[in-house]
């Protein structure tokens, strides 16, 4: 890791000291100034760092993003905007986030069941602390996480949920975050904070978005922590589309305990630079994990997805399946990391990327990892990058087909495989509608 510049330090360490002085819980400085330590003491990661070693971060390290402005007056976005932005359903609980401020007008989350709490991070300091001091920062402690700490020493708001135990949320939980033109320049940091307890059900959807290219860079940089109950499910589902003058960052720390399920899956098509990280723990017997995505780049975006699966308990499954599709002069990366304790006997573990590369200028970095420490184990991994296959786009076209359309029609089916992992209709359907829509449009500007 290399260490910031001294001006970019002494800009956060201004900027901190400022959002400080806000207040808070009597914990909370505490917190916020070990995070801001740790993030002081790592700097930025830099390719030397092997988990970074495909993804330079200096256009993000060289500059200073400040806080994003808090905004005076009412919303400048209608519901009518917020849909036409994202992928939504009305039955949807929905908070909604306008360049990391909450905006209450434009969200809607009543008729949740009696005991299931979602409020802000800014409301559930006030009338909860004692809960978000138990859980914020267990699972995303920032140890050697750069963006980790910088996001729990800057994080002003951000969305918790506590599922007490037995309880079904029926309908899907739609965190919105969309950055707008005041955004420019900014960093914005959102916290998701989930506690699901036993044999509760929750399905999470976050979206990340913005009205336009604004010329200027942003960062997003978001972190969840998820605790999964014995028993519990969450389906969790992240959407990036965000602008390509943005950056982005996105970690999720999860923690399962016996017999739960959980199920991810991440979408990324937008920002210059993007990196997801999910990162679980099966810490209890028979449990269940599903990592899934797709992502969608060309001109010279940057999209890295690290996935890292920590088998600690008997008789647990993870399935991983990841896939991407790169035109222009983009470039995507897939590392992916199965480890599996002594202790983790009947361990079943499968990891699946495949990459189509749309341009003899793309290029694909994947690295999937097994390290097992255990001798009664079912565990494969396996890679492809490849282009469209000739003789299926022959045999296309001599059934009538047009050049274009074959493509296309390939293209899609390639990304069909992992969309159809997808539980929720309304994100299924709207995802398949966008991604043949962007296929379509690209085919017909190359020809």
């Amino acid at each position: 890791m290399a260490t910031a510049t001294k001006a970019t330090s002494e800009a956060y360490e201004q900027a901190f000291a400022a959002l400080r002085a806000s207040g808070g819980p009597a914990w909370l400085p505490t917190l916020r100034r070990e995070a801001m330590d740790r993030f002081s003491a790592l700097g930025f990661p830099t390719t030397r760092n092997e988990d970074w070693h495909f993804t330079s971060v200096t256009p993000i390290a060289e500059r200073v993003f400040k806080v994003a402005p808090t905004r005076s007056g009412p919303a400048t976005l209608s519901p009518a905007d917020v849909a036409a932005l994202v992928i939504s359903d009305p039955d949807w609980h929905r908070l909604v986030f306008v360049n990391g401020r909450f905006e209450a007008s434009l969200s809607a989350f009543a008729g949740l069941p009696a005991d299931v709490r979602v409020t802000t991070l800014a409301d559930a300091l006030k009338e909860s602390p004692e809960f978000v001091a138990e859980h914020l920062g267990k699972l995303a402690s920032g140890e050697g996480q750069t963006f980790t700490a910088f996001n729990t020493a800057f994080a002003q708001d951000g969305v918790v949920i506590h599922v007490p135990g037995g309880e079904v949320v029926e309908a899907p939980v739609h965190i919105v975050h969309i950055a707008d033109a005041q955004a420019a320049g900014a960093g914005i940091h959102p916290r998701l904070l989930v506690v699901a307890e036993a044999l509760s059900q929750l399905t999470i959807i976050e979206s990340f978005a913005s009205t336009g290219s604004f010329g200027a860079a942003y960062l997003t940089n978001a972190v969840a922590e998820i605790e999964v109950g014995n028993g519990a499910r969450v389906d969790h589902y992240k959407i990036q589309r965000e602008s390509t003058d943005a950056f982005h960052v996105g970690t999720t720390q999860v923690r399962q305990g016996r017999d739960s399920r959980y199920h991810s899956f991440s979408y990324a098509a937008g920002a210059a630079i993007s990196r997801t990280n999910v990162y679980t723990q099966l810490a209890g017997e028979n449990g269940e994990t599903r990592l899934n995505g797709l992502y969608l780049i060309d001109g010279t975006q940057h999209a890295d997805h690290q996935t890292f699966v920590e088998h600690l308990s008997p008789g647990c499954a993870s399935r991983e399946l990841y896939k991407g599709i790169l035109d222009g002069s983009s470039h995507g990366v897939f590392n992916g990391k199965v480890y599996v304790d002594p202790v983790a006997q009947k361990t079943d573990g499968k990891q699946t990327n495949h990459a189509l590369l749309l341009s003899e200028h793309a290029r694909v970095d994947t690295k999937p990892q097994l390290e097992i420490f255990a001798d009664d184990v079912k565990c494969t991994h396996g890679a492809t990058v490849g282009r469209l296959d000739e003789d299926a786009l022959f045999y296309m076209k001599s059934r009538g087909l047009g050049a274009e359309n074959a493509r296309a029609l390939l293209t899609y089916a390639f990304a069909a495989e992992v969309l159809e992992t997808i539980e929720v209709d309304a994100l299924r359907e709207g995802l398949e509608a966008l991604a043949f829509a962007r296929f379509t449009q690209s085919f017909g500007e190359q020809h």
